[in-house]
């Protein structure tokens, strides 16, 4: 079961604040590093996370525009800007159902996707950057669900890659296992979502 809008807009807060404790070691030197995800430098990650910051906040003006990914030159600073502005446009009056493409998503569950997308992404930086700071389980536990809601064998080796077996029974554990991330060795490499 996936959260009402306030729930959402509250997951996305305790998601952004995870991830600005991540991006804290991001640094001009760590940009090249890999990440967790196939093929993605740090920087190419990052570039990522403000495309979709970017598209989530369109959202909240009840439409989303699909496109192509861009590659920009992005940074930290421009991460915690888009972070906010994306908090404040779903913390005020928000459509109870969002356009993307021409297909309908109740806000609440982009929202939560959003939480999900930011937090997991989030965790990626910290591997690559060497913090390693693990997921909060009360965070993990309340995206588990949003994560199965999203996450369909077709999204398997596009998106996401297969699910693994967890490492343990933790809910931080479970929920990145779900998504195809390895915890029992050097980070893992995964397809990268390229979608928002």
């Amino acid at each position: 079961m996936t959260p009402g809008l306030d729930e959402a807009v509250e997951l996305l807060d305790r998601a952004l604040a995870y991830t600005r404790g991540a991006l804290a070691d991001v640094d001009d030197t760590s940009l090249g590093r890999p990440t967790p995800c196939t093929a993605w430098t740090l920087e190419q990650l990052l570039d990522h996370m403000a495309d979709a910051l970017d598209a989530f906040t369109e959202a909240a003006g009840g439409w989303v525009e699909v496109r192509v990914a861009r590659q920009a030159a992005t940074r930290v600073g421009v991460l915690q800007e888009k972070a906010c502005a994306l908090l404040g446009a779903w913390a005020q009056a928000a459509p109870a159902a969002v356009l993307v493409g021409d297909l309908p998503v109740e806000a609440s569950l982009l929202v939560a996707t959003a939480a999900l997308e930011v937090t997991v992404h989030g965790w990626d930086v910290a591997q690559a950057t060497g913090r390693r700071t693990p997921l909060p389980a009360g965070l993990a536990r309340d995206l588990l669900p949003v994560a199965r809601a999203v996450v369909s064998a077709p999204d398997r080796g596009v998106r996401f890659a297969t699910e693994r077996p967890a490492a343990d029974s933790t809910d931080p554990a479970r929920l990145l296992a779900f998504l195809g991330r390895d915890l029992t060795g050097p980070p893992a490499r995964v397809p990268p979502n390229r979608h928002t």
